[in-house]
């Protein structure tokens, strides 16, 4: 069954696929049992939720009316700040689980590395940028630009798994804590 396997055409590609998937469960049980399920990161949750919510419907009243009262616009700024103080806390809340999960990732990203060592995995359909092809070709011998490394392909794959995992299991962040990490964007209205 294994040489089978092995002869099959795709089998190092849907390997490194594969791997990716089953990297990406693992990380999100352990996100799970460190931050998910905990009553600390639910009730971070509901209070974003809700904060956004109510910043949402804040600013549509306003905007309805002609000129927004100053009570008004403290009252959207109390409501923002709580919303970025709870968005914070929920990034930080959930940066315990990001050294261990780093840690699964760097595991089984230097496994890969070892088993798939100057050897092309997959063939893209197309010639990546000059700046793509430095990823998509690391470490492989000869000059086929198409030649697809294991290294891009998991990065690809761990992006696109990982993220829709965590939507479809309902891990993904809440709507209100979109964007807001360490590094706020500044509202271009409070800027003027």
């Amino acid at each position: 069954m294994t040489s089978l396997f092995s002869t099959f055409k795709y089998s190092d590609g849907l390997t490194v696929v594969g791997i990716s998937f089953c990297t990406a469960v693992v990380c999100e049980a352990i996100s799970w049992l460190l931050i998910y399920r905990t009553t600390s990161y639910k009730s971070l949750k509901s209070s974003i939720d809700k904060a956004s919510k109510k910043l949402e419907t804040m600013k549509t009243d306003s905007t309805v009316t002609a000129a927004p009262k100053k009570s008004k616009t403290k009252k959207i700024d109390r409501v923002e700040t709580s919303l970025k103080e709870s968005s914070r806390d929920l990034s930080l809340f959930k940066f315990k689980s990001g050294g261990v999960v780093a840690l699964v990732l760097f595991v089984v990203f230097g496994f890969l590395n070892n088993l798939f060592e100057g050897k092309a995995v997959a063939k893209l359909p197309f010639v990546p940028a000059r700046i793509v092809q430095k990823m998509s070709h690391r470490g492989l011998q000869g000059d086929d630009a198409t030649d697809c490394s294991m290294a891009f392909l998991y990065f690809l794959c761990s992006i696109s798994i990982r993220t829709n995992l965590q939507k479809f299991l309902g891990f993904a962040p809440p709507r209100g804590a979109a964007g807001a990490g360490m590094f706020q964007i500044p509202d271009p209205a409070k800027t003027n």
